[in-house]
């Protein structure tokens, strides 16, 4: 941890005399593993998910949710063949792009319900760039997309990749969001550290035979910068194999909190405990 993280996370956790800790005790969040409708060359899918996606977060904050989870490619599946078939920005079928009608029933449902979600979709900026993005939709129906920053095998030849973690404030609690290999890299957190978060979210695809491989990343990378982690992974069958499932949180030690049991659709709650970073930063 370089000398300016650690100034910086002296100057939150230990606020001068008057102060008030910016950051709330708990955030409770929901982590959804989530099997995708897999993209057509039309797009209708994605409204398809998009309807699920809502289901699922009006469920979240049923139980307290303030903050939602969902994986890479939540909305499309990783269908990597059926977005190249769709790359002419005359005809975006699955990709999506800002102020896109098929993102306005989540919108609705985060504006009603005061949730702040993180979707995964292939995503074209104004000037036609196209990204691998986390979309965050924001509790006044404000959408950010924030980019995959290593791009992995062949999204290379489909997308530009991004420049770093986007770091999003829910509740007064900074979350650094990643995007699958982003979390391979250790160079990816620490850039997230040094932002002062306090949790790592992951949208991924991690699958089959990739168990160890998954939880020695979310460790190491909540225990090295003492954050809480995150991940929700991409369910069921996909091009890249079965989903190894596991979606779920882990603490600023690196240990495991709470995991899904299946490969399937599953939702997870973990609550997160200012105390608990406080002890270890």
């Amino acid at each position: 941890m370089t000398h300016a993280s650690q100034t910086a996370q002296s100057r939150r956790l230990h606020p001068q005399a008057g102060e008030e800790t910016r950051t709330p005790a708990r955030l409770l969040t929901a982590v959804v593993q989530y099997e995708a409708l897999p993209a057509d060359g039309e797009g209708e899918a994605v409204a398809a998910n998009v309807a699920t996606h809502v289901g699922f977060v009006e469920r979240a904050r049923a139980e307290g949710a303030r903050f939602v989870l969902f994986p890479e490619f939540s909305l499309t599946g990783y269908e990597l063949d059926a977005l190249a078939a769709a790359a002419s920005p005359s005809h975006p079928g699955p990709w999506l792009t800002d102020h896109d009608a098929r993102l306005q029933p989540l919108q609705e449902a985060c504006i009603r319900t005061g949730t702040t979600v993180v979707v995964g979709a292939p995503w074209r900026e104004p000037d036609l760039t196209p990204r691998l993005a986390s979309l965050v939709i924001g509790p006044d129906g404000t959408i950010r997309p924030v980019f995959k920053t290593h791009l992995h095998g062949a999204e290379g030849k489909l997308f530009v990749a991004g420049a770093g973690p986007g770091v999003i404030t829910v509740d007064g609690w900074r979350i650094a969001l990643a995007v699958c290999a982003d979390a391979a890299h250790p160079s990816h957190a620490a850039a997230a550290a040094d932002a002062q978060a306090d949790v790592y979210a992951v949208s991924a695809l991690y699958t089959h035979g990739e168990e160890l491989r998954l939880g020695l990343h979310m460790g190491a990378r909540s225990m090295d910068h003492r954050l809480f982690g995150l991940l929700a992974n991409l369910g069921g069958e996909t091009p890249l194999g079965t989903s190894c499932g596991l979606s779920g949180a882990w603490g600023p030690d690196g240990a495991s909190m709470v995991q899904v049991k299946g490969v399937g659709t599953e939702i997870v709650m973990a609550e997160l405990e200012l105390s608990r970073l406080n002890h270890y930063r």
